[in-house]
């Protein structure tokens, strides 16, 4: 009986160590043959880690160095809850001041949740993510608060497994991800938005996989995104329990840093336009407002505005309408500012001289079978004094000894219906007609600035270049490209576009424009008492189906100084100003006068004027 059952139980341990013994084999063959090539990749990929390093995004300042874009690199704060277990409310009130989240938000993402794996096994959610963009700074005081960490269990005699948790959730439950981000900051908020534009996030596949990356969404950040970007860099290496196996690392390269873009802006002449932007909505309450400063002898913009505006550093705030860069985009028919154009080439042609006197009409004169009139009726007026009194006839009549051909010729020699090559994106063309197109009511209305349309940048650039004897400037917006050692890798030049027209017909136009400033000309209120002026208004009534709004206009005033040697062209430029006037004498002359005046003290220039006896003061013409 003994030994039956002695045998019985030598047979069930037999056939259990059989039953072991197969299923350890069936194991084996399951591990080393059955699943070898997805346990390898997930062993490989649990020792072999690639980080990426995304390179510093290049800053961009003004003419003098000034900041106006800059990147800072920020964490992502992520924590393991599995290390927190029961304390998320000890961990969530020291973490939600400096995260700037609510205790309770932060509460529950600390909470433990639970997952099913592809093979069925339930394990704890180690990583969740509690706030991107977060400054290194405050990561480092994360840090420290969750160090020296106190959940009630200091000073008690602890078991080996509560000295291992105590550890862990000091040191280890609060983390980040491998790679830091980089956040895109606009130290001066507002100013100089519609050159700077924002960025914007995209994705990109890497070595490291897909991340997310800033780029140029639009102005001189989406122009040169290619500069500002840099190469990101990487490390592939080996990871142990304890972290990184330094002796294993393959690959280690370095992010190259994006460039750094010097614009030909003015920081300061920038917030003088920018205040009295400002000022104008808020005085004269326009739909929109656009200011540009241009150096004349070299089309370097050395300040563009347009009101209203927005914030990059707060893009969601802001709407599309806000961000668009209207001294490049927005069209208009630029009324008298552009009888520039036809006197200019009039004169250029020999078709009249400034003394040239021409019959307008009593201010009623019929053409092509429609009458066309002047506010201000007058007789015989010279050249001169149809540009002074901004004549529609006297200037129609101009047009009509010109001729059309010619006209358009001139029109085309000035930038309109070109684009001006502004390093931005968006800008548009205008709109000139082909000489085909026009009726024969045409050369005595386009002439007056009806029936054409161009942008505010266009008609800075034209009055730019008779101040600039006759010489179109492509306009200038970039002076240089740096690397991160200061040594210029790109450097930018003016580019003359075309002489437009002589020299001679230039200043004769110049002695002209100065007329319109005197004390019997439009634009009397954009006089400046130290310096002499040459410019012209435009106030134009804006087009509707079947003719032109009595009660909307589109004012301006474009004009440069000194007048016989300029160092400054600034167009202000206001769609519909309602106070006190709309008429441009009283509301973009005065504002001319205004910027002007700042811009003159704050550049220190030298008068031309005898600040007593208001006569003109010789000097020297600058250089082309």
């Amino acid at each position: 009986m003994t030994r039956t059952l002695t045998n019985r139980r030598l047979f069930v341990l037999v056939l259990l160590l059989a039953i072991a013994f197969v299923g350890m084999g069936y194991r084996l063959v399951d591990v080393q043959v059955l699943q070898h090539k997805p346990l390898s990749k997930e062993a490989q990929a649990r020792l072999h880690q690639t980080v990426l390093f995304e390179a510093r995004r290049g800053e961009i300042r003004d003419r003098f160095g000034n900041l106006l874009a800059a990147s800072a690199f920020v964490k992502t704060v992520c924590a393991n809850p599995k290390f927190i277990g029961s304390h998320q409310r000890q961990v969530a009130s020291v973490l939600a001041p400096l995260l700037e989240m609510d205790v309770s938000v932060l509460m529950e993402k600390l909470r433990v949740r639970m997952y099913v794996t592809e093979n069925g096994k339930t394990n704890v959610d180690p990583h969740v993510v509690l706030k991107h963009k977060v400054p290194f700074e405050r990561w480092e005081q994360i840090q420290t608060k969750m160090a020296s960490l106190s959940i009630g269990m200091d000073g008690e005699k602890l078991s080996r497994k509560d000295r291992v948790f105590l550890t862990n959730l000091r040191s280890s439950a609060i983390f980040t991800e491998p790679y830091d981000d980089q956040v895109r900051m606009y130290p001066n908020g507002k100013l100089a938005a519609h050159v700077l534009g924002y960025v914007g996030a995209s994705i990109r596949n890497t070595v490291a996989g897909p991340v997310q990356e800033i780029n140029g969404a639009d102005g001189i950040e989406l122009k040169l995104n290619e500069f500002l970007r840099g190469t990101p860099g990487w490390r592939t290496t080996e990871v142990g329990r304890f972290g990184e196996l330094v002796p294993f690392r393959e690959q280690d390269v370095e992010p190259q840093g994006g460039r750094s873009v010097f614009l030909t802006l003015d920081s300061g002449l920038q917030t003088i336009v920018e205040s009295e932007l400002a000022a104008i909505m808020r005085d004269h309450k326009p739909v929109s407002a656009s200011v540009i400063i241009v150096r004349p002898r070299t089309g370097e913009i050395l300040a563009l505005a347009n009101a209203p505006t927005f914030d990059p550093n707060r893009l969601g705030d802001s709407i599309d309408d806000h961000r668009r860069n209207r001294a490049i985009t927005d069209v208009a028919e630029p009324g008298s500012t552009f009888k520039i154009v036809v006197a200019s080439a009039a004169i250029n042609e020999r078709t009249v001289s400034l003394d040239t006197r021409i019959d307008c009409e009593q201010g009623h004169f019929y053409f092509a079978g429609r009458r066309l009139k002047d506010d201000h009726p007058s007789g015989v007026l010279s050249v001169r004094e149809i540009v002074a009194k901004s004549s529609n006839i006297g200037t129609a009549k101009i047009a009509i000894q010109l001729g059309a051909k010619r006209l358009h010729e001139y029109i085309e020699r000035f930038g309109f219906g070109s684009s001006t090559g502004i390093p931005l994106n968006g800008e548009v063309i205008g709109i000139v007609h082909p000489l085909s197109k026009w009726s024969k009511l045409s050369i005595s209305r386009i002439p007056i600035g009806q029936g054409i349309a161009v942008t505010p940048l266009q008609m800075v650039m034209a009055m730019s270049a008779i101040a600039n004897d006759g010489v179109l400037m492509q306009p200038m917006l970039i002076d240089r490209v740096e690397d991160d050692q200061g040594k210029t890798v790109v450097q930018y030049v003016p580019q003359e576009v075309r002489r437009v027209v002589s020299q001679n017909t230039a200043r004769h136009l110049v002695t002209a424009l100065k007329s319109v400033v005197s004390e019997d000309g439009t634009a009397r209120r954009a006089r400046l008492d130290d310096y002499s002026v040459a410019g012209k208004t435009g106030t134009a009534q804006k087009p509707i189906p079947g003719g032109y709004s009595h009660s909307k206009f589109f004012s301006s005033f474009v004009g440069f100084f000194p007048a016989d040697s300029p160092e400054l062209c600034i167009s202000v430029v206001m769609d519909e100003p309602t106070r006190p006037s709309y008429y441009a004498s009283v509301t973009a002359a005065p504002a001319f006068k205004r910027i002007a005046e700042r811009a003159a003290k704050y550049l220190a220039l030298k008068p031309d004027l005898n600040k007593f006896s208001g006569k003109e003061v010789a000097i020297a013409r600058s250089p082309h």
